[in-house]
């Protein structure tokens, strides 16, 4: 029986560990351009950014799961999801790309204007374009100051992927509930539900370690 339920649980982190990663490589690069969007000069689109961050920011991420899960399909009569598994995990990620990204692109403006505006005019005095004053001058300095939040916000997405079994998403804390109903013979079995916590321990442990060694190497800057 033990060897079954781990089993379970296993293909339902590995699902769990599919979305973390799609999530940040999706949301990383997304919250930047968000960021360089309510930061820009042309006003209707630094107010269009900042008001969809606001309002994923002000709605809970489970609300824009069914939303973005289920809406579509209301309104143009067919889902725009592919059927099965497959389709509910597309679904999932882009509502956590979309989540996350704004939450990180707030991270990002607030790294950016954290660095000093004299570097920037230094920079200019010096022949730079602003590229490349970006990328030698604010760059760097805005990666050693958003590390700590970042990382609070990778440890909270950890956590977050178990939201999307309320969309059926078969991911390790549904694996571990199917086991309270009936799943591969077995019905009742309430430990294979709070075992999932080692799972979450385990990997959150080691991404906090991970970030925490990135953390140091980025200690030159202080």
């Amino acid at each position: 029986m033990f060897l079954t339920v781990i089993g379970a649980l296993n293909e339902g982190f590995l699902q769990t560990l599919k979305l973390f990663f799609v999530t940040l490589l999706g949301a990383l690069p997304l919250g930047l351009v968000i960021c360089w969007g309510s930061m820009t000069r042309f006003y209707p689109l630094r107010w269009l950014c900042r008001f969809v961050v606001w309002v994923i920011r002000g709605t809970p991420l489970m609300l824009q799961l069914y939303i973005i899960f289920f809406i579509p399909g209301i309104v143009m009569d067919q889902s725009p999801w592919p059927a099965g598994e497959s389709g509910r995990f597309l679904a999932c990620a882009v509502a956590f790309i979309l989540n996350y990204a704004c939450y990180f692109s707030e991270i990002y403006r607030g790294g950016i204007q954290g660095v000093p505006r004299g570097q920037q005019e230094a920079g200019q005095v010096l022949g730079m374009t602003k590229v490349q004053i970006f990328v030698h001058v604010t760059l760097l300095q805005m990666i050693k100051r958003i590390v700590p939040p970042m990382s609070n916000e990778i440890i909270t997405l950890v956590k977050d992927t178990s939201l999307s079994r309320i969309i059926s998403l078969q991911e390790v804390i549904w694996a571990g509930q199917a086991f309270l109903k009936t799943s591969h013979g077995y019905s009742g079995l309430l430990w294979p539900l709070f075992f999932t916590g080692v799972y979450y321990l385990v990997f959150n442990g080691l991404v906090t370690l991970l970030l925490g060694r990135l953390e140091k190497k980025l200690d030159y800057f202080s």
